[in-house]
């Protein structure tokens, strides 16, 4: 089981979410990654778009399946990580990096206190 940084926080959809100053970085984690592999292609929600906690903010494809993308916490995309249109295997090689998917202002910004952190995460994973 790959170790997940203890600095991010996690949802049972397999999203990992970083608070960075009053916005939140998403994108799938490292666990997401090895149940798709390859990843094909990765379709995101323009920046501007409203999302509600759980709402799909796009769909992920790989040589295995094709995968909805689900918001940690409710707000606003301010950014999409266009980079991955070009390069979608980046989620692959670089998850907690170069492979992020949107960038967030929440609604509220303590919603992301309440997501599992990084031990309750790998105690979810043990539990599948």
């Amino acid at each position: 089981m790959a170790q997940n940084p203890k600095d991010l926080r996690y949802t049972k959809d397999h999203e990992w979410a970083r608070k960075e100053g009053d916005l939140v970085r998403v994108g799938i984690t490292t666990h997401a990654v090895e149940q798709l592999g390859d990843v094909t292609l990765v379709d995101l929600a323009a920046a501007g778009t409203k999302l509600a906690e759980h709402a799909r903010f796009g769909d992920i494809e790989s040589v295995k399946a094709v995968s909805e993308l689900f918001a940690p916490l409710a707000g606003e995309i301010v950014e999409r990580n266009a980079a991955l249109e070009s390069a979608p295997e980046t989620v692959n090689s670089d998850t907690y990096g170069g492979g992020w998917m949107v960038l967030i202002r929440p609604t509220n910004p303590a919603d992301v206190d309440a997501l599992l952190d990084a031990d309750a995460y790998e105690a979810l994973l043990g539990a599948l």
